[in-house]
């Protein structure tokens, strides 16, 4: 059982509130409290709310980012979520104690960035064999065909963090009227560039992978690749929309997709 290090107090929602105000992101439910857990003997967890949301995330990336630039000795990975980060050190190097309270220091001193880091438009074909599964997403919302793809293209989305996969990202925003189950049966193989929703959540699969969430598109570009540097498209913290294009324009991107990729 995790043991709670900490929480916080009114004084600190309202200072962050104020943050969340003056970087311009939503805050419908401002965070009411951080807790520090321990988890096994060299892992500690932020856990700064419960909800899929871009005020949250924000703040899980600011301290992300403060801690990855601190390099503070000991800590050995950082890995964010929507709204946890995850701490993993060696505990012959500190304790859990002592980090915690390190830790609590940082996540209290951490300001927010103003903007997101970078906006990207990413191609998607939403026709055909790329979008197997566009129907079943219609008959579930009860929607069209060309409302399904306009809710799915018209939200600027938050990239949360990096996960699953290699290059897989993590997107928050999407459409209530699009939030479905998962597939009943999941597929062993789904196609790389593959743009899926899962519950209320949308993403890309990066490579051919195992997956069971709903196929509505695809998009020619590489999301992930080990040759390239950086290796990942997108990164934690990008605003990422969707751009609708025909499926002779998804062949032609596919053959050029080096060349298509200019953040």
């Amino acid at each position: 059982m995790p043991r709670t290090l900490r929480a916080s107090g009114t004084a600190r929602t309202v200072a962050l509130a104020r943050e969340l105000q003056a970087a311009g992101i939503e805050s419908r439910q401002v965070v009411h409290a951080l807790t520090i857990s321990e988890l096994g003997d060299s892992t500690i967890v932020l856990c700064f709310g419960n909800r899929i949301e871009a005020d949250v995330n924000a703040r899980v990336l600011a301290v992300f980012g403060q801690l990855a630039a601190a390099a503070l000795p000991g800590i050995v990975d950082l890995v964010p979520a929507y709204s946890t980060l995850t701490v993993f050190f060696d505990p012959d190097v500190r304790d859990a104690r002592s980090l915690g309270a390190v830790l609590r220091r940082i996540v209290e001193e951490t300001r927010l960035p103003p903007a997101p880091l970078r906006r990207i438009e990413l191609p998607v074909c939403y026709e055909g064999e790329y979008a197997v599964d566009l129907e079943a997403v219609c008959e579930h919302s009860g929607l069209r065909r060309e409302e399904v793809v306009q809710r799915h293209r018209q939200v600027d989305y938050r990239v949360c963090f990096i996960g699953f996969a290699p290059g897989f990202p993590y997107l928050s925003g999407l459409d209530a009227a699009l939030h479905m189950p998962r597939r009943a049966t999941a597929r062993l193989a789904v196609p790389a560039g593959s743009v899926a929703i899962g519950g209320a959540q949308t993403g890309v699969y990066p490579g051919v992978t195992p997956g069971g969430w709903h196929i509505i598109g695809r998009t020619p570009l590489e999301l992930f690749d080990p040759a390239r540097e950086p290796m990942c498209l997108l990164r934690a913290g990008d605003s990422l929309r969707f751009v609708p294009i025909a499926a002779a324009d998804f062949v032609r991107l596919r053959k050029s997709k080096s060349a298509a990729y200019n953040p």
